[in-house]
């Protein structure tokens, strides 16, 4: 009888984790001035049988954190143990924004700008070259999770180069409601990634500094759904009901005046070319103007202030070829999460 072919070791800063194993590792970020050190945690999982290696970051921007805690459920499930392949688990990429519950390092740096980084340079390269280095450079797939700013709040999306077939369909199994063709920025960990070939996701729910409970469970099977697709975890017993839709643009609607925003749209929501997304007033109530959709489409960010300025980013807006459809892909979704879990997360896949 043949024998069954091993996954490989893999190191990870200064461990080598075995098939079958499960490590923590903690890479070294930066000496701070009060004379301790940074680390970022890993969790690796070594299947013992081989398959793709795929990343699983959260709060490379560090006020995000809905992905934190979908790490941290995911790392929970038994289902793992049948992992093929090895997984790498990195919850808190920007430990520094995480600490200070900001966006930004101490530099003022946006880490996700920064991509692939310097051993060299300023804090956010040197972060930056440490994950591009340690996780990024081993893995065949990665997942980022992300959440609108602080006070601006995402529809579950996933975000893609769908012109790429692989990463479409890779986008396709996550199963987010939306998915959208979104430009690569100059910096970022995706357009690192594109450099090398490699398939990466991102995701987004919810908003920052908030725990989203349904872009959370949703991002969780997400994942797992992502998993099954690439042969890191046996299929799925019953097919998903939810089918992602494509949007190839997107625009954000902004404040024609300043004032009080009342009467606004939610997420998820479809609204006809020219209808009402919210109203602004002044504080005495003299005046009021409507904010109006420029085209037919589904509110899939929106700010959660009820105060604007001019020209303050209210509504993002999503455009299909087939907005009916849209809107029946996200009411489905919408349904599928909103009722509670069957079982406690860690007791199945």
């Amino acid at each position: 009888m043949a024998k069954r072919e091993k996954n490989r070791p893999i190191e990870i800063g200064d461990a080598v984790v075995q098939p079958g194993q499960r490590v923590n590792v903690t890479l070294p970020v930066a000496d701070l001035y009060t004379s301790t050190s940074l680390g970022m945690p890993v969790h690796v999982v070594c299947g013992k049988r081989p398959g793709p290696v795929m990343f699983v970051s959260a709060a490379v921007h560090g006020d995000e954190l809905n992905g934190v805690e979908i790490v941290r459920r995911l790392l929970k499930l038994k289902l793992l143990k049948s992992v093929r392949g090895t997984l790498l688990a990195v919850p808190i990429v920007n430990v520094h924004g995480f600490l200070d519950q900001s966006r930004y390092l101490p530099d003022r740096r946006d880490l996700n700008r920064s991509f692939p980084g310097s051993a060299k340079g300023s804090i956010a390269a040197r972060l930056a070259h440490r994950f591009s280095t340690e996780i990024v450079a081993k893995a065949d797939y990665g997942i980022d999770l992300h959440t609108g700013a602080i006070n601006r709040a995402n529809l579950p999306q996933v975000r893609a180069n769908i012109d790429n077939r692989a990463t479409l369909d890779f986008a396709k199994a996550f199963g987010a409601p939306v998915v959208i063709d979104a430009d690569i920025r100059d910096g970022s960990l995706r357009g690192y990634a594109a450099e090398l070939g490699m398939p990466v996701l991102i995701y987004e729910a919810g908003e920052a500094l908030r725990f989203d409970e349904m872009g959370i469970r949703a991002g969780l099977r997400g994942i797992l759904d992502v998993m099954r697709h690439i042969g890191m975890l046996p299929p799925p017993k019953k097919p998903r009901s939810v089918s992602s839709v494509l949007a190839r643009n997107t625009r954000w609607v902004r404040a024609p005046a300043s004032g009080i925003v009342t009467n606004k749209a939610h997420l998820g929501d479809r609204i006809g070319e020219g209808k009402r997304l919210a109203t602004i007033s002044d504080p005495l109530g003299d005046e009021e103007l409507h904010v109006t959709a420029p085209f037919d489409g589904i509110v899939i960010g929106r700010t959660n202030l009820p105060l604007a300025h001019e020209g303050d980013a209210l509504f993002h807006l999503a455009s299909f070829t087939n907005v009916p459809k849209a809107e029946d892909a996200v009411e489905t979704f919408a349904q599928e999460y909103t009722a509670p879990p069957p079982l406690a997360v860690g007791n199945k896949g």
